[in-house]
């Protein structure tokens, strides 16, 4: 009987101390430790306890910048003038918000969620902004903007490459868009030529805009807690852009940027690619008229090999039309001209890729079906550019 009282004791002594022990370890942690599936939970704060009850759902991009000194450095980096209309994308609960409207005259605010919208009109209605506030509930992506001077948001990742193309070839000019992103994504529209991060979508924003680097923000000053961290730019659009057809400078660098890091020459040998351009250019210089691919397809291909290795060609004796052949060398004589034929994609600037394209399009060799124009505002197009 006391050896039981003894081992009941005992145990009650060890489940003290470890209760203790935890309560201890509590008081030290400076930071607590959540646990997050896709819905999230928003903190309680004196100004917005509207908040209580709203989910955050990570798959959406949605994620609030909590810290009050990087929302100050953004405003205080977009140089917002007190006659400035200001157009802030994904404004979440207002964080953001509310110090725009501080300095703006305007905000147009654009969001999808209704449940944010009603915590934000609530909040500015706190503050007594409504008058000052424009909410349109729509997609971004499909929205037509209305006139504004200034871009500043916290993008959602998602959307993020569709957005910004959108934004840079829209119909609205406008004087900057300070624009806090994705880390990664910023090192994109960042990138130089020859640096690995250089591509396509770098490639058609700065044609039309300079990007600056501004600041990278900790993924622990956004609730809930992304996975990777954040970094802000500002994208002016530039006074001048160069004289090119865009259709054809899109086309172009989708060809190009396909494969990046392959010579120019041995993306331009590749059967595939001499049909479709010979079918484009005939097309172009008809007016429209429809060519008949198959009749420029290889004699040896069965149409069922859908991959081609590296450095393919069309050769004479597999070819069923000389013309075909006599495009192909038309295009690697271009390329020779211009010492183009070795060099690659990621290590040409604007104005050599610029004068490449010239040189083919001088020489009746096209990349963009005339007949189709192109919508800046369509989700499809800002996707298919960047």
């Amino acid at each position: 009987m006391n050896t039981q009282l003894k081992k009941r004791n005992l145990i009650q002594f060890y489940l003290i101390q470890s209760i203790l022990r935890q309560n201890s370890l509590r008081q030290l942690r400076t930071k607590p430790t959540h646990h997050y599936n896709d819905k999230y939970r928003t903190r309680n704060t004196k100004e917005a306890n509207q908040q209580d009850d709203l989910f955050m759902y990570k798959s959406k991009g949605q994620h609030l910048l909590t810290n009050q000194r990087i929302l100050d450095s953004i405003v205080r980096k977009s140089s917002i003038n007190p006659t400035d209309t200001v157009l802030e994308i994904g404004p979440g609960t207002g964080n953001l918000t509310l110090k725009l409207l501080d300095v703006a005259s305007k905000v147009v605010a654009v969001e999808i969620d209704k449940r944010m919208v009603g915590v934000l009109n609530k909040r500015v209605k706190e503050h007594g902004f409504e008058d000052k506030l424009s909410v349109i509930r729509e997609d971004a992506l499909k929205a037509e903007f209305p006139r504004f001077d200034l871009v500043v948001a916290n993008i959602p990742y998602g959307i993020s490459s569709p957005l910004v193309v959108k934004l840079v070839y829209g119909a609205n000019p406008f004087r900057s868009a300070t624009l806090l992103l994705q880390k990664e994504f910023a090192r994109r529209l960042l990138a130089k030529p020859g640096d690995s991060e250089f591509n396509r979508l770098a490639v058609n924003v700065k044609l039309v805009a300079d990007v600056e680097f501004v600041m990278n923000v900790s993924k622990r000053d956004f609730f809930p807690v992304p996975k990777v961290d954040s970094s802000v730019v500002i994208i002016r659009p530039k006074d001048q852009i160069p004289d090119v057809n865009l259709d054809e400078w899109w086309a172009f660098t989708k060809k190009c940027f396909g494969k990046k890091n392959k010579t120019l020459g041995a993306t331009f040998k590749q059967k595939k690619k001499v049909i479709e351009l010979f079918r484009l250019s005939k097309m172009t210089s008809s007016n429209g008229e429809e060519i008949n691919r198959n009749q420029y397809v290889c004699a040896d291909d069965d149409g069922d090999n859908e991959e081609e290795s590296d450095g393919e060609e069309c050769h004479s004796s597999s070819c069923a039309d000389r013309e075909l052949l006599l495009f192909k060398e038309k295009i690697i004589e271009v390329l020779k001209a211009g010492s183009f034929e070795d060099k690659r994609p990621s290590k040409l600037c604007n104005e050599e890729l610029l004068c490449l394209l010239s040189m083919l399009n001088q020489s009746g060799i096209y990349f963009h079906e005339q007949t189709k124009p192109r919508n800046v505002d369509n989700v499809a197009f800002a996707a298919a550019y960047s």
